[in-house]
């Protein structure tokens, strides 16, 4: 089972990766577009934001209805981020173990 566990690994790690770096694409066009820096209009940049929001908003949600209103900061993502980064951890170390 060391072989297969390992692969296992390595396949969460890269899934929490790409996780993690749509989450930081999506907080940078986030940040981009409230600030005008880039065209929301813009037929890319709107499929890139609504699919991001359609992965990330259900996440996000739960952790926005338990913080308190900062009023206009959102923080919400480095909390999602943190619990993606400790997931991440737990379930390769997780795996590890197991090989």
């Amino acid at each position: 089972m060391g072989g297969f566990a390992y692969d296992l690994a390595w396949l969460v790690d890269a899934i929490f990766g790409v996780l993690r770096f749509g989450l930081l694409v999506y907080i940078i066009l986030g940040l981009l577009v409230s600030f005008a820096v880039i065209n929301s209009y813009n037929q890319f940049v709107n499929i890139v934001m609504v699919t991001l929001s359609r992965i990330f908003e259900p996440m996000l949600s739960p952790i926005r209805s338990f913080l308190p209103n900062m009023g206009g900061l959102d923080i919400s993502p480095i909390f999602l981020f943190i619990a993606i980064e400790f997931a991440d951890r737990i379930l390769v170390r997780l795996l590890y173990n197991l090989a």
